[in-house]
């Protein structure tokens, strides 16, 4: 008789689980890494994205890594350069954001900054 009451109120318990709890949905959509419309700008050189976007607005240099990030109203594009042998340092990865730090597609973002007034 115990057990029956025992699992007569397991049973009760789990039903007063919330049913249906939908999961939270995000804002904005997630945005997919692909290297379409990126083809001007991995494997340059720091003189290449100068000449693409003027001036970068941050370089920062850590071992032989170097990020050259170039902003722009519509987007900041950070830009990852590294030697290859005793080649010069290439792009070999981009990363972009809204100034807001949101997400926003890496080719739209090179479209945006190349169209810039003569960089900065």
């Amino acid at each position: 008789m115990k057990t029956v009451a025992v699992l007569g109120l397991a049973l009760l318990a789990g039903a007063c689980a919330a049913p249906g709890v939908a999961p939270p949905t995000a804002s904005k959509p997630v945005i997919p890494y692909t290297s379409a419309g990126l083809e001007r700008v991995i494997g340059q050189n720091e003189a290449g994205l100068v000449t693409l976007f003027g001036k970068p607005d941050a370089d920062i240099r850590e071992g032989a890594a170097r990020k050259l990030q170039f902003a722009g109203p519509i987007c900041v594009l950070d830009a990852y350069l590294y030697p290859d042998g005793s080649q010069p340092p290439r792009v070999t990865y981009l990363d972009a954001r809204e100034p807001d730090g949101s997400s926003i597609d890496r080719a739209s973002c090179v479209a945006a900054l190349t169209r810039r007034d003569g960089g900065k």
